[in-house]
């Protein structure tokens, strides 16, 4: 690991980004004792522990949560600093920090991929979860939800086109339950449901001359991956309500048959956002302008 001069700052969010001492150890290429001697050394001079450990579990205090919500935003901007610093005059370099859901990262590896092959200097380092972060207070230096969740303070560019949800179920299933002529047909059916970040069930938003409903499906399986439901719908288990981004070749195939299309709504894509009051880093400016261009050739999902 190349040292800033501020490795103690370092170890401590490593530590709290794994949870374990000997995993961050080998994130930064240090010992274990290292690490250890780092977080005792701080915790000394401030003279407030950071972390609660036992043997089997390290975890922050609450006095260690504030003290992570302040120094990460400040630690990013140094990174971002050395890194344009030492990099050449319009060739990107450095790690672009990136938290996005989970579904999106396969929609998006295309992009991914290219820009990597794009700029050699360049590394990604993407995370992954449902939930809304603050991607300043975490450190993050861009973010992607659907436009529909991009907080109203931040810059929005769009990764994908807009695309539908559709109902969809193999061939299999709707030869042993009938096809739904209308939504309410919907509820002598099973689905398979989606697990949201807050806990509940998400129920199906239709809508038609711009009325909107919610239906609820009665659901055979609730899982939280996108994936499992794709997969649950190809086997037979249920409808599903998905985007058509999962289901393209399934729908040309045969594999999934969608119904009751003209109730399915248009939903905003995927966006990159980003605080508009900071300067642009280079390496997230390269970044949006490829989306464009690929977004533009249509080689993203749509």
């Amino acid at each position: 690991m190349q040292r800033s001069g501020l490795t103690e700052l370092e170890v401590v969010l490593a530590v709290a980004r794994q949870q374990s001492f000997r995993a961050a150890a080998r994130e930064l290429g240090l010992s274990a004792t290292a690490v250890s001697n780092a977080v005792a050394g701080l915790e000394a001079r401030l003279n407030v522990r950071l972390f609660n450990r036992t043997t089997r579990s390290v975890a922050l205090t609450e006095q260690g949560r504030r003290y992570i919500a302040r120094i990460t935003p400040a630690l990013a901007e140094i990174q971002r600093a050395g890194e344009e610093i030492t990099a050449e005059p319009g060739v990107p370099t450095g790690t672009l920090r990136i938290n996005a859901p989970r579904e999106s990262v396969s929609l998006l590896f295309n992009l991914f991929d290219t820009y990597l092959q794009r700029y050699p200097q360049m590394k990604l380092d993407i995370t992954t979860e449902s939930r809304m972060i603050d991607i300043v207070a975490e450190g993050y230096d861009a973010g992607i939800r659907l436009a529909e969740s991009v907080p109203q303070d931040m810059i929005a560019s769009a990764l994908t086109p807009d695309a539908r949800m559709l109902i969809v179920g193999s061939p299999a299933y709707f030869s042993r339950h009938g096809i739904p002529q209308t939504p309410d047909d919907l509820a002598a059916h099973q689905s398979i449901g989606m697990r949201m970040s807050h806990g509940g069930v998400y129920h199906w938003e239709l809508e038609r001359h711009q009325n909107k409903f919610t239906v609820n499906v009665p659901p055979r399986l609730i899982v939280s991956e996108m994936q499992v439901i794709h997969r649950a719908a190809l086997a037979g288990l249920g409808l599903a309500f998905i985007s058509q981004w999962f289901i393209q070749d399934d729908l040309a195939n045969g594999k999934l048959i969608s119904i009751l299309d003209e109730w399915c709504p248009t939903f905003g894509g995927l966006r990159l956002y980003y605080p508009g009051h900071r300067h642009v880093l280079p390496a997230l400016r390269a970044f949006i302008e490829l989306a464009h261009e690929l977004n533009t050739r249509q080689t993203l999902p749509r």
